[in-house]
Order: structure tokens, then sequence, then C-alpha cells
């Protein structure tokens, strides 16, 4: 595992192994969490790599991410449903996607007025015909509201701190592309972020610098790119990388979750999922 261009980023480290599926990585209360799609489990990660089962999601696939209050809200993609998670496990219903898409959903986001933006890709990935993907916000109040319909497999997300801009990776269009947000979460002025020629971006996080980073499942990388595309560090791996996100007690870590995309485990084989880790030039928005 390497890097690339710069030549100033050190090589990735084994965080932890032994993962069936690693996606949707995020840092919260100081460690790194992840869904494990293959298992049905969310992830907590020490810095040491000890591992914690936090709460086990019947969904494949399932993504999370916290409100301002700390309410953990899972998204049940094969269910078409958002649920509040409590710290014992249970799950409450918060919001119902199924009327927007019978489709699997993917990625949720967060902003600090409580809002959550959910995408769905559209169709029935591996086997179906691409078709086009789809954005929704869910108010504090559960109600949800479809924002943009024409989406090349919508992907990772993040919210710049102001909570201004909304960046999707289109994993279809091989490019970021950047919506303008209202308050009410509505999304306007689409456009190009950065394009990925090449790459098909994965799950993605932000930087303090206004970078973003993407990873990338054909290309086995993850990319530190500028808005207008230039790119600025490449982190080789051994395997695809799904997504990525900034943590750490300075923010400057970055964690990929990787995995081997043939032959993914499904009963009792070997789980070729890890966390990789590498210092960063620049900490999580």
């Amino acid at each position: 595992m390497s890097s690339r261009p710069g030549g100033g980023l050190p090589d990735m480290e084994i965080l932890t192994t032994g993962i069936a599926m690693g996606e949707s990585p995020r840092w919260h209360d100081g460690r790194l969490h992840l869904s494990d799609w293959m298992a049905g489990e969310l992830l907590a990660v020490d810095s040491d790599g000890t591992r914690e089962v936090v709460a086990r999601i019947s969904s494949f696939p399932f993504c999370f991410d916290w409100l301002p209050d700390g309410t953990l809200l899972v998204v049940f993609g094969s269910d078409g449903s958002v649920m509040r998670v409590a710290g014992d496990g249970t799950a409450t219903p918060y919001a119902d996607l199924a009327p927007y898409s019978r489709h699997p959903w993917n990625e949720i986001v967060t902003d600090r007025r409580g809002l959550a933006w959910v995408n769905g890709i559209g169709f029935d990935f591996p086997e179906g015909e691409p078709g086009p993907g789809q954005l929704v916000v869910v108010g504090s109040d559960g109600e949800v509201r479809q924002v943009v319909g024409d989406l090349a497999f919508p992907n990772g997300m993040v919210v710049t701190p102001d909570g201004s801009t909304l960046v999707v990776a289109e994993s279809y269009a091989e490019c970021l592309t950047a919506f303008d947000v209202a308050p009410d979460g509505t999304l306007s002025g689409r456009r190009v972020w950065a394009a990925t020629p090449g790459d098909h971006p994965d799950g993605i996080c932000l930087d303090a610098d206004g970078a973003v980073w993407y990873a990338d499942v054909g290309s086995s990388h993850c990319v530190r790119v500028a808005e207008g595309g230039d790119v600025l560090d490449v982190l080789e791996a051994d395997r695809g990388c799904f997504s990525c996100v900034l943590g750490g007690d300075d923010g400057r870590t970055l964690f990929v979750v990787a995995n081997s995309w043939e032959g993914l485990v499904v009963d009792g084989g070997e789980r070729t999922g890890r966390v990789l880790t590498a210092r960063a030039p620049a900490a999580s928005a």
C-alpha cells in the first residue's frame, strides 16, 4: 500500500481485519464506526483495533449517521426505511422511504439543523439494468421529500460545515456533484464539483482545506481532490477501497474500509475486509 503523487503521505497501515464487507465509516464520540453489510453488524473500532458490535441490522445494505441531539439514524436500505436505533439496539421507525423507490437505498448524511439526506441508486445492483438514482431529504419531523431524481448511481455524500453545500459522489458519472442547500433541505445549483475520469467514486469525506477524499473500488485507491478536479494525493491499496472518513484525536487520520470485491464472503468464507489508516495532510472539516 503506497502513496502518490505528492510523495509526502505515508503508506497505509492495517487497523483491523476480519470484516465481512465494510462500508460507510463515520467518526463519532472518539471512535470509528462502520457498517459490516455481510455480517449485518454496526461496529465501533477503538484506536488499537478492538471492535464492538453496537447494533445488529437486518438489512443489506445499511448506512447510518447521527442527528445533532445524538440520535442514531440507520437506513435499512433493503426495506426502504430510516430507523432510530437506541443504545440497546432497539430500532423504531423514523421515516418511510418505500413510496419513493422500490430499489435499495444507499447512503445518508445529516447536518447541524437535523436534516437528513438519503440517496437510492435506482436499480437492483448488480444484476439490474442501471436507472436514475435519487436523493430525498428527511425533515426533523420525519417528513420525506424528493429533491433530486436523476443521479447516476449516487454514493457517498458530505455537507459542508456551514450547511450551504452538499456534495454527492455519482459513481457512474465519474464525478463529484455539488448542490446549494436551502434552509429546508431543498437542493439547487447542480454542478460538477470535480470530474474523476476513469474512477467511480464511492464513499467520500471532506477536509479542512476544502478538499474531498474519495474511495474507488475498481482502482483500489483513495484520492484527495480539490474543487475543480486537481488531484492532490493518492493512496494505493491492495484491494478495493469502498469508503473513507477523517477522524482520530486531531482529525488527521484517514480511515479506509477496503474489501476484495470478487468472492465477497457470504456463508463462512474468508473475511477479506479490513480498515486501513494513514496520516492525512489536513484534518476533517
